[in-house]
């Protein structure tokens, strides 16, 4: 078996599909079944089974399938561990970020440090703070920028803070809220304790929640086009000036923050790309990057 035969068992694994298998590798179908028969023929047994729904792993199969995983990871440390010999900044940087900050910080980012190293590439991975935690915590990415401060043990450097608050298209008093429609999201858990937290400490009854949705940027769609009020991070409020903004606080009278960090591990900076990167974003001045 070669690299290309772990990768087509991983994506196999993935779509349990021969056709979609195929498509996704830019292979033909009887290309793939050739390879199939070509590794059941090296280990001298079955490894799928086709059905009416898709192809099944036989026991064997299933294990090899499981570590393809293994093999391509292996085979990109080792790429990479090549490429850092000859002290040249280039190679692939795998990256996970919050979509908040992918959306408003990372291109900025992105722009300003290839124009300095040219011959990097970069793998991005976006989600929820705690799934880009746990891509950083099993290693499966070099960096991850993450909103809220999660427990992790390694190198992390805290980018910057912004503050939390109501936003709504009408004028409002915070007084008021209870009775007022309310646009509420989906988000990382340390912002939802943060915000349930400052709700209970300050109100004596539920949010009127007339609207659910499953992104911030669609709620601050929503609290722009006047359906309600949402309370939101300030980051994304940029720039947008026709909205009644309050920010919160806690039972102290100070702004409630939220924090954006930057993760990785101290092993990981031996890599010269990881290192240049998170030299440079140590430097990135994000607060003349606003949007």
């Amino acid at each position: 078996m070669d690299y290309r035969d772990w990768v087509m068992l991983q994506v196999l694994n993935e779509y349990k599909n021969i056709t979609k298998t195929a498509e996704k590798l830019f292979i033909s179908q009887p290309a793939l079944s050739n390879r199939l028969k070509q590794i059941e023929k090296e280990f001298g047994t079955k490894i799928v089974v086709r059905g009416r729904n898709g192809i099944q792993f036989t026991p064997e199969g299933e294990y090899l399938a499981k570590n393809a995983d293994k093999v391509i990871s292996l085979h990109k440390n080792i790429k990479e561990n090549i490429m850092n010999m000859n002290q040249n900044v280039t190679g692939t940087l795998r990256i996970a970020s919050s979509n908040v900050f992918t959306r408003y910080k990372m291109p900025a980012v992105l722009k300003r440090f290839q124009e300095i190293f040219p011959n990097i590439e970069f793998q991005i991975t976006t989600g929820l703070s705690k799934d880009i935690f746990q891509l950083i915590y099993n290693h499966e990415v070099h960096i991850g920028f993450v909103r809220g401060d999660y427990n992790w043990s390694d190198e992390k450097n805290l980018l910057f803070q912004e503050t939390l608050c109501v936003a709504s298209k009408e004028a409002f008093t915070l007084k008021d809220l209870p009775v007022l429609p309310r646009v509420d999201y989906t988000t990382d858990i340390l912002l939802k304790i943060a915000i349930d937290n400052w709700w209970r400490n300050t109100f004596h009854k539920p949010p009127l929640i007339k609207m659910e949705v499953d992104q911030v940027d669609i709620a601050k769609d929503m609290v722009i086009s006047g359906l309600g009020y949402a309370v939101l991070p300030s980051m994304i409020l940029n720039g947008i000036d026709n909205l009644y903004k309050a920010n919160i606080t806690d039972e102290n009278g100070l702004p409630i923050i939220r924090e954006t960090w930057m993760y990785y591990s101290a092993e990981s900076l031996e890599l010269n790309t990881v290192k240049a990167f998170v030299e440079f974003v140590r430097e990135f001045d994000f607060e003349e990057n606003n949007v």
